[in-house]
């Protein structure tokens, strides 16, 4: 199993910046895919970035594109997301997920086998 902890959500003015990090532990060495995905109140769980275990790949929801950018630091075992110019649509609580096996889909909540508890995100004045 992989253990995955999200950290460094909190309340930002529109406009503003912050950097998500989520760390994996366990059998990390069967990750091949981790992603961001955000959930608002009363919405559904949705994709906003996710990057290969090569840290090669990354892909982006249409809404963050140009503000958010995803990386990783393989040593570390922990992956960022930097958001910057933030919306007051962008308020959410976070979710890191991992994924183990093979497939080719990555936007999509099923599409992953590990889960964090989310942090959250508030952008507001």
């Amino acid at each position: 199993q992989v253990q995955v902890v999200e950290s460094g959500g909190g309340s930002v003015q529109p406009g503003g910046s912050l950097r998500l990090s989520c760390t994996a532990s366990g059998r990390t060495s069967s990750v091949n895919r981790m992603a961001w995905f955000r959930q608002a109140l009363g919405k559904d769980r949705e994709f906003v970035a996710a990057i290969d275990w090569a840290g090669v790949l990354t892909y982006y929801a249409d809404s963050v594109k140009g503000r958010f950018t995803i990386s990783r630091d393989n040593d570390k075992n922990t992956m960022y997301l930097q958001m910057n110019t933030l919306k007051y649509e962008d308020t959410a609580i976070y979710y890191c997920a991992t994924r183990s096996r093979l497939s080719r889909g990555y936007d999509h909540p099923l599409d992953y086998d590990y889960w964090g508890q989310g942090t959250q995100v508030t952008v507001s004045s």
